[in-house]
């Protein structure tokens, strides 16, 4: 009788620990769900955050006519892009869930609702690479040309200068209305895809490097920018930029170990 009591308690035990062990993963795990309107959520470490569908489609990307006399250089010729469907960050990578991945936050700024910065183009690879080993997924960077399509508001497009309204003011945190600091995410009003702050709040790190001429020679389908280079691109525009840097055209570009406190990234999911 002894022995079965001992028996049935180590077998209770057992199964106790089994459970607990269960819990751990299941706690640590991602997990997604997809809404009604094609939109997914993805939980990692009891973080979500949403990606938005974006439906494929052509369109024209650089110095189109919305863009005034404010166009440079690198954002001519004009050219027409055609893009397969694609998700992309509802709102830009957050602290919160940069922490969720990293177990550390590098910005300056600090609050778990505002967009991570002080992040090189190379640690956004990093986090990446951890993310998609949590959740088995192939998030990256956007390209240049998605990115674009998405900010210009997809197949919605109604033709703004920034991303979701010819004002600025109603869009994004920039250089005259941020008080020189980062703002919480979607705290504006989002564009025609229900995407945040893809004008202001912090530059947005693209996979892409850099071409100043790259645009007279990009391929029409799903150009992903030239095969070298020295700098890589980001887009977007800051709390810290002019109000011409936030327009859904204008090209920025630093070396992909550059850090600073206007720099940050949104995912991409193929």
């Amino acid at each position: 009788m002894k022995n079965r009591v001992n028996f049935l308690k180590d077998g209770v035990i057992r199964k106790l620990v089994m459970i607990a062990i269960a819990a751990v993963f299941t706690a640590g795990a991602a997990n997604a769900q997809t809404s009604a309107g094609g939109n997914q959520t993805f939980t990692v470490n009891g973080v979500s955050f949403e990606m938005v569908y974006v439906k494929g489609g052509s369109f024209v990307m650089g110095c189109t006519l919305e863009q005034g006399d404010l166009c440079e250089n690198n954002e001519t010729p004009p050219h027409r892009v055609t893009l397969p469907d694609f998700y992309i960050g509802k709102f830009e990578v957050t602290q919160l869930l940069w922490r969720a991945v990293m177990g550390s936050n590098p910005s300056a700024n600090k609050g778990d609702n505002l967009p991570v910065e002080s992040v090189s183009w190379d640690d956004c690879q990093t986090f990446i690479r951890r993310l998609n080993d949590w959740t088995g997924k192939q998030f990256r960077l956007p390209t240049e040309a998605e990115w674009e399509y998405a900010a210009r508001g997809g197949a919605k497009s109604k033709g703004y200068k920034y991303s979701g309204s010819n004002n600025i003011n109603s869009v994004a945190w920039f250089k005259d209305n941020s008080g020189s600091k980062t703002k919480p995410v979607g705290t504006k009003m989002p564009n025609e895809l229900g995407i945040y702050d893809m004008s202001g709040n912090v530059w947005e790190w693209c996979s892409d490097w850099y071409g100043e001429n790259y645009y007279g020679s990009s391929p029409v389908a799903s150009p992903t920018g030239p095969s070298s280079g020295s700098f890589r691109v980001f887009r977007g525009g800051s709390w810290y930029a002019d109000a011409s840097n936030c327009r859904v055209a204008y090209r920025g570009n630093f070396y992909s170990g550059y850090c600073s406190d206007i720099l940050g990234l949104r995912l991409l999911l193929p």
